[in-house]
């Protein structure tokens, strides 16, 4: 399964054919077939979110379509803020209107009406005829047609979330490949770091104890018991094993979601957390210069994973 930004954005369009016979005025047999060009247009955009945010731009003939719309959203996508927006356009003012049978007979029993009671009045003209056909257009079904522009833009919004998801994971692996390598860097540095520090340490508590004179008082025996326990438990303080042992397992999680695909970001999110505490722990235990620009490194890489996190669904 692939990994899916939460980024995007796909437009398409649904033309809409109808077609309507077209008869003589004296009422013959049909001599033509007019259709209609009217269109749908479709365009749905998403950026990243906490939860799914789904609003519609719609237009008034379109209105009762709101449920069906943030169904079809819902079903598809699972986080991110999306907007969907559906415009009409229908034949231009300049378009020659078609005219039905059934409109032109209306038409002429309405005039013999009028001049039976108004016999001064003027006959209609053919554009006078054609502007009261284009304004008694019967509305053409535009719910089907909606409905199949917001099907097609929403696969093609899921076909750039998915190329733009593969990219992200592209770079959060290198990232994660770049904290395996700063993780190798510190684990040989780590024992002789605690070595050294061991080391400096009895120095200091030796020196302290002959400028205080306890040396005089205390056996030799019980100061070098008391120096080695001293030693190893600050020793303990300052490893830092068991967060590189942590750190790598919470990469070894995050690449296997990256590979798995999915609804992954929110684990991502944690992960990214648990990274960046094991982080500032390394640095706050940090007894030598080595391992300190070793965590300020790691920092740095992991802050690159959260702003790329930040866009997985």
């Amino acid at each position: 399964m692939a990994v899916y930004s939460m980024t995007g954005y796909a437009s398409a369009s649904a033309c809409i054919a109808q077609v309507t016979a077209q008869g003589a005025v004296d009422g013959g047999s049909a001599a033509g077939v007019g259709a209609s060009n009217s269109a749908v247009t479709a365009e749905i955009r998403s950026v990243n979110a906490r939860f799914l945010d789904v609003s519609l731009r719609l237009p008034d003939e379109l209105r009762g379509l709101e449920p069906a719309l943030r169904d079809l959203v819902a079903g598809a996508l699972r986080r991110g803020k999306v907007e969907l927006r559906l415009c009409t356009r229908g034949e231009s003012e300049s378009a020659w209107p078609q005219p039905q049978i059934d409109q032109l007979q209306r038409l002429g029993r309405i005039e013999d009406s009028v001049r039976n009671w108004l016999p001064d009045a003027k006959p209609l003209s053919v554009h006078e005829v054609l502007q009261w056909c284009k304004g008694a257009a019967v509305a053409e079904p535009l719910d089907e047609s909606a409905l199949d522009a917001a099907r097609r833009a929403l696969a093609g919004l899921l076909d750039a979330r998915e190329r733009e998801g593969a990219r992200l994971a592209a770079v959060m692996l290198d990232r994660v490949a770049r904290l395996r390598g700063l993780a190798l860097e510190a684990e040989p540095v780590v024992p002789a770091v605690v070595r050294r520090q061991q080391q400096r340490f009895v120095e200091r508590w030796n020196a302290a104890l002959e400028a205080t004179g306890a040396a005089q008082t205390i056996s030799r025996e019980a100061l070098q018991e008391r120096a080695l326990n001293e030693a190893a438990a600050f020793s303990i303080r300052i490893d830092v094993a068991e967060e590189l042992a942590r750190l790598r397992s919470h990469l070894d999680e995050i690449a296997r979601l990256l590979e798995r695909g999915g609804e992954a970001g929110k684990r991502l999110d944690f992960l990214i957390q648990e990274l960046l505490r094991e982080a500032n722990t390394l640095g706050s235990k940090a007894a030598a210069l080595e391992l300190t620009n070793i965590s300020v490194e790691m920092k740095v890489a992991i802050e690159q994973l959260r702003e790329q996190v930040q866009n997985i669904e």
